[in-house]
């Protein structure tokens, strides 16, 4: 059995195929801006970064305790030590340490220079200004040595980065304010189609809720773009054509819902060859084959399918991998597992296929997954109710129980 739909006039693209025709076509932005760090999170670092500090800054105790001078001390003999002063964090002890005597310690504090010792408080036995120590006791233990973390003008971040949480508390650890990142894509997106309605209207016949807005307007939730939602636009030739353009004018991506298959009120790929070009138009997969991707000037633009599931597997698929080298962040590949599959998959081959899924995993730590449910392309409910996508090779032709098959993880960029 062939899956009707990939029957071309010329092979489709693959999708591997389709990302290197893109990657080729895209280059990241050079712009960039400098921000706080409470405004860093998620941000592609412009810059390398080095550290102007050591980091620790100064010696100082890993734990609660007492600090003292090893020096002429047998520490296979008890002995004992006079406490003359405290450390607190923040506060060091100003003396000076003698043979014989101890400090008090937090963890954090300042290590006197002649210590070289830190004992943890139960460890020990204090009786008034008399701290017993245990024979054999661990001597030059406990210690925070200077630039034991990070070194004074180390390299910190090489660009390209994406910040994290992580992150930002190291940098700030270095006292370092603000950073330059890449910057922010700007990205305009609509629907295409005189059947759609705004949300809080009534449904009159043959008209649908304008669903693939909303899912792009969470899918773009990235900290590294700014977009800009330009609503619905009708199936008309030169009013697509004019919003193509004047979107192009101001934004580095374009991408638009519905309006690239083959039926008579599709223009969306007629119109892009009109006021672009057309790099490629409908690839080899499932769903989501009338994709097409092109350039209006130096805009990107991807006319993604109108079926909402479509919306979603094109997105992350081909938009996100593009979005992420548009905006200079570094290529990271998606965690991919094998499971074995608890449902009986219905396939043809030609076109490889992501299917809805539900992945779980037994008490010995193995992977298995199911079918969510319907896999219609307009079925909503049965990707939102999917934790991965069951990846179907093209020539696959069908799963049966028990099989492995590929699943891709929907929560890592979705």
């Amino acid at each position: 059995m062939i899956d009707l739909c990939s029957q071309e006039s010329k092979p489709m693209l693959s999708i591997d195929e389709a990302l290197a025709r893109i990657k080729t076509a895209i280059q990241p932005i050079t712009g960039s801006e400098t921000v706080t760090l409470k405004n860093a999170l998620g941000r592609v670092l412009a810059e390398q970064i080095y550290s102007s500090v050591n980091s620790p800054f100064e010696r100082n105790a890993a734990m609660d305790g007492y600090a003292f001078s090893s020096a002429n001390i047998n520490k296979d003999q008890p002995f004992t030590l006079n406490l003359i002063g405290t450390s607190w964090a923040g506060k060091p002890f100003k003396g000076t340490l003698l043979a014989g005597q101890c400090i008090r310690i937090f963890t954090g504090a300042v290590l006197p220079s002649e210590a070289d010792s830190v004992i943890m408080q139960e460890q020990v036995v204090a009786k008034g200004q008399t701290i017993h120590f245990s024979a054999h006791t661990a001597l030059g233990k406990h210690i925070r040595e200077v630039g034991e973390d990070i070194k004074q003008g180390s390299l910190v971040y090489a660009s390209p980065k994406k910040l994290n949480a992580i992150d930002l508390g190291l940098l700030a650890s270095l006292g370092i304010y603000e950073v330059t990142v890449k910057r922010l894509v700007r990205i305009a997106f609509f629907s295409t189609g005189d059947e759609l309605t705004e949300l809080g209207k009534p449904l009159a016949s043959g008209q649908i809720y304008d669903s693939n807005r909303y899912t792009l307007n969470g899918l773009l939730n990235d900290p590294n773009y700014c977009i800009t939602d330009m609503g619905v636009i009708a199936d008309n030739k030169q009013l697509l054509e004019a919003s193509f353009i004047e979107a192009s004018t101001k934004h580095d991506v374009i991408i638009s819902t519905g309006g690239a298959s083959v039926g008579e009120a599709d223009f969306v790929k007629e119109v892009l060859s009109r006021c672009g070009e057309v790099d490629f138009w409908k690839i080899a997969i499932k769903p989501g084959k009338p994709l097409a991707f092109g350039k209006i000037g130096e805009c990107c633009f991807f006319g993604l399918p109108g079926n909402p599931v479509a919306v979603v597997v094109t997105f992350k698929y081909i938009v996100a991998t593009a979005l992420k080298q548009l905006s200079g962040a570094p290529e990271l590949k998606s965690l991919q597992l094998t499971a074995i599959c608890k449902s009986v998959l219905k396939k043809s081959p030609g076109r490889q296929e992501y299917q809805r899924g539900i992945l779980t995993q037994d008490i010995n730590g193995k992977y298995f997954v199911e079918s969510s449910g319907k896999q219609d392309s307009n079925i909503l409910s049965s990707i939102s109710q999917a934790n991965c996508f069951i990846v179907l090779p093209i020539e696959c032709n069908g799963v049966q129980i028990g099989n492995e098959v590929r699943v891709d993880l929907i929560g890592e960029t979705i």
